[in-house]
């Protein structure tokens, strides 16, 4: 009887024929990860772009004729940047000279391959490129560092080259800006980590837009409220587990680093996802309350110098990347593993002091201080 009242039963409408929340004109073509509206490609482009746009605008991250080297890996982060920077950069007249820097770390079968895509790029969107590399640098590659350190300890050595590398890289280029790609997802992560190793005073800074502005050239990352789902998206979205249609063509390396596959960051960002997968809005949620950490005064914070080896910025005498250095020229190449007192002189059976060190890196209060929120 109610069919006959309500007419026959149609079946329900499918995720593909529902109009775009936005434009309310064409059919939604995805769910956007972060906010889970279901919009048209042509919106997701537009929406993608403003946000990073606006994020820019609203922290100041750039100035009419700065200098702005990309940190370009080949991955999709960097390239996604390195094309939607250069968008943004014509279309909003922020009057930017940009730049590729690329490290090589030399890891053979990886970075080697990833440069590949870079150097594409560099044609792609015509932006100078510059590669540095730790074989020029330190006189050591990734290859020759695991050979000594073996894979439990390498992406140490590996982040604090890498950094130090990409700031020597653009001093060469004379830049005023460095610009990565995290994303939101690797900044929750990270506030997660600095947590979890009690690290304050990495805490309290890790969620800056921009960091090192006290240091001889500040880095931004204006992807720090975009999620990884969508700005893997953005250059393709899967219609299926065969076709993919390209939304925006373009080229980079999706292979992960040979030498990280248990790296202690794959932990943390497991548990993002499957907060992710209940809440989409945790990883913005992580991120405010790492905004709102505040350092109780009665802690005390390290003070900021310069290495008196390098002259790189350091809270100790010898910067980590020259202790680490020390130990691989020595052959001691867990010298500089974990935090220690006297490392950085090389006093006393250094390789001991590092595994006392490892061993008494969970606590959390006392010589580390309090945490405030």
């Amino acid at each position: 009887m109610d069919s006959a009242v309500d007419g026959p039963r149609q079946p329900p409408a499918r995720a593909g024929s529902r109009l775009c929340t936005r434009c309310g004109e064409r059919k939604a073509a995805l769910k956007r990860p972060k906010t889970l509206e279901q919009i048209c490609r042509e919106c997701f482009y537009v929406v993608f772009e403003d946000e990073i746009h606006q994020t820019i605008v609203d922290n100041n991250l750039f100035k009419p004729g700065d200098r702005v080297a990309i940190g370009a890996s080949g991955g999709k982060d960097s390239t996604v940047l390195a094309y939607v920077l250069s968008e943004l950069n014509r279309r909003h007249k922020y009057c930017l000279d940009l730049f590729l820097l690329s490290v090589d770390e030399g890891i053979t079968g990886y970075r080697d391959d990833s440069l590949e895509t870079v150097k594409r790029n560099e044609i792609q969107y015509g932006l100078p490129l510059k590669i540095v590399s730790y074989k020029d640098f330190y006189g050591w590659t990734m290859d020759d560092i695991v050979k000594a350190i073996g894979l439990k300890n390498n992406c140490t050595f590996c982040g604090v080259f890498r950094r130090q590398a990409l700031d020597r890289g653009a001093a060469l280029l004379k830049v005023d800006k460095i610009v990565t790609g995290h994303n939101a997802d690797d900044i929750a992560e990270t506030v997660l980590l600095n947590i979890l190793r009690g690290d304050i005073a990495r805490l309290s800074r890790c969620t800056f837009i921009t960091t090192g502005e006290d240091g001889p050239i500040p880095r931004c990352k204006p992807f720090k409220y975009t999620y990884e789902k969508e700005i893997v998206i953005y250059p393709y979205y899967a219609i299926s587990h065969i076709m993919y249609a390209y939304f925006k063509k373009l080229d980079y390396f999706s292979t992960e680093c040979i030498y990280s596959p248990n790296a202690y960051r794959g932990f943390a960002r497991e548990f993002i996802k499957d907060l992710e997968r209940m809440r989409p809005r945790a990883i913005l949620d992580i991120i405010k309350s790492g905004e709102n950490f505040r350092i109780s005064t009665t802690t005390r914070m390290p003070e900021q110098g310069t290495c008196e080896r390098c002259g790189y910025i350091s809270s100790q005498k010898l910067c980590k990347a020259c202790v680490l250095l020390d130990g691989l020229n020595r052959g001691l190449p867990k010298l500089g593993i974990g935090r220690t007192k006297g490392i950085a002189g090389g006093d006393g059976d250094c390789e001991q002091q590092a595994t006392r060190s490892e061993r008494n890196r969970s606590s959390l209060q006392g010589k580390h201080g309090n945490f405030d929120f």
